[in-house]
Protein backbone atom coordinates (compact mmCIF):
# COMPACT_ATOMS: atom_id res chain seq x y z
CA UNK A 1 0.00 0.00 0.00
CA UNK A 2 1.34 3.36 -1.45
CA UNK A 3 0.48 6.46 0.23
CA UNK A 4 1.19 9.50 -1.92
CA UNK A 5 1.75 13.10 -0.97
CA UNK A 6 -0.85 15.94 -2.71
CA UNK A 7 1.18 18.55 -4.42
CA UNK A 8 3.30 20.17 -1.67
CA UNK A 9 4.18 24.08 -2.05
CA UNK A 10 7.25 24.99 -0.65
CA UNK A 11 7.02 27.26 2.44
CA UNK A 12 10.43 26.99 3.54
CA UNK A 13 13.63 28.79 2.18
CA UNK A 14 16.37 26.61 0.83
CA UNK A 15 18.67 27.54 3.97
CA UNK A 16 16.29 26.43 6.38
CA UNK A 17 15.54 22.88 4.32
CA UNK A 18 19.01 22.02 4.34
CA UNK A 19 19.60 22.56 8.06
CA UNK A 20 16.84 21.01 8.57
CA UNK A 21 17.76 18.09 6.46
CA UNK A 22 21.38 17.60 8.47
CA UNK A 23 19.86 17.74 11.53
CA UNK A 24 17.47 14.17 10.60
CA UNK A 25 21.07 13.00 8.90
CA UNK A 26 22.64 13.30 12.12
CA UNK A 27 19.85 12.31 14.01
CA UNK A 28 19.97 9.00 11.57
CA UNK A 29 16.12 9.42 10.42
CA UNK A 30 17.50 9.87 6.75
CA UNK A 31 20.02 7.94 4.89
CA UNK A 32 21.51 8.31 0.79
CA UNK A 33 21.18 5.44 -0.93
CA UNK A 34 22.47 5.42 -4.29
CA UNK A 35 20.76 8.59 -5.85
CA UNK A 36 18.01 8.56 -3.37
CA UNK A 37 17.60 9.97 0.01
CA UNK A 38 15.61 7.50 2.75
CA UNK A 39 13.84 9.47 5.36
CA UNK A 40 12.29 7.05 8.28
CA UNK A 41 9.48 8.07 10.78
CA UNK A 42 6.54 7.47 13.36
CA UNK A 43 4.96 10.86 11.94
CA UNK A 44 3.11 11.78 9.04
CA UNK A 45 3.32 15.54 9.86
CA UNK A 46 7.28 14.73 9.52
CA UNK A 47 7.05 13.35 6.26
CA UNK A 48 4.91 16.54 5.03
CA UNK A 49 7.94 18.71 6.69
CA UNK A 50 10.90 16.34 4.83
CA UNK A 51 8.44 17.13 1.41
CA UNK A 52 8.74 21.17 1.94
CA UNK A 53 12.19 20.74 2.37
CA UNK A 54 12.86 18.22 -0.45
CA UNK A 55 11.16 20.54 -3.08
CA UNK A 56 12.83 23.98 -1.42
CA UNK A 57 15.76 22.12 -2.45
CA UNK A 58 14.56 21.86 -5.93
CA UNK A 59 14.07 17.49 -5.28
CA UNK A 60 10.88 15.35 -5.94
CA UNK A 61 9.23 12.75 -3.34
CA UNK A 62 9.00 9.61 -5.37
CA UNK A 63 6.87 7.47 -2.65
CA UNK A 64 5.69 7.15 0.75
CA UNK A 65 5.18 4.15 2.69
CA UNK A 66 3.91 2.74 5.32
CA UNK A 67 6.97 -0.11 6.09
CA UNK A 68 5.97 -1.17 9.64
CA UNK A 69 4.41 -0.97 12.71
CA UNK A 70 6.68 -0.35 15.79
CA UNK A 71 5.44 -1.34 18.83
CA UNK A 72 5.18 2.03 21.91
CA UNK A 73 5.00 0.43 25.40
CA UNK A 74 3.50 -2.41 25.51
CA UNK A 75 -0.14 -1.58 24.53
CA UNK A 76 0.36 0.61 21.31
CA UNK A 77 1.52 0.72 18.00
CA UNK A 78 2.48 3.40 15.83
CA UNK A 79 3.16 2.86 11.82
CA UNK A 80 6.77 3.62 10.45
CA UNK A 81 6.91 5.61 7.08
CA UNK A 82 9.45 5.73 4.67
CA UNK A 83 10.23 8.45 1.80
CA UNK A 84 12.02 8.19 -0.39
CA UNK A 85 12.93 11.76 -2.44
CA UNK A 86 15.44 12.93 -5.30
CA UNK A 87 17.21 15.96 -5.48
CA UNK A 88 18.30 15.70 -9.36
CA UNK A 89 21.86 16.63 -8.20
CA UNK A 90 24.57 14.24 -7.96
CA UNK A 91 26.89 16.36 -5.94
CA UNK A 92 24.54 18.35 -4.02
CA UNK A 93 26.09 19.18 -0.62
CA UNK A 94 23.42 17.01 1.49
CA UNK A 95 25.15 14.46 -0.11
CA UNK A 96 28.69 14.93 0.63
CA UNK A 97 27.50 16.15 4.57
CA UNK A 98 25.32 12.37 4.91
CA UNK A 99 29.10 10.92 3.66
CA UNK A 100 31.03 12.96 6.69
CA UNK A 101 28.25 12.73 9.71
CA UNK A 102 25.68 10.32 8.09
CA UNK A 103 24.92 7.09 9.06
CA UNK A 104 24.53 3.70 6.37
CA UNK A 105 21.00 3.10 8.37
CA UNK A 106 18.07 4.85 9.64
CA UNK A 107 17.50 5.04 13.54
CA UNK A 108 14.83 2.34 13.27
CA UNK A 109 16.68 -0.42 10.68
CA UNK A 110 16.38 -3.60 12.46
CA UNK A 111 19.72 -4.72 11.53
CA UNK A 112 21.79 -2.38 13.81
Amino acid sequence: MSIQLESIKSKMLPPQAEKKMRCWIRSRHLICSGNFFIFETLEYTTIERFSQCVASLGGTVICVEPINKIWMGDHRQVILYQAKASLHTPHHTLKQYWIKAGSAYTKFDERV
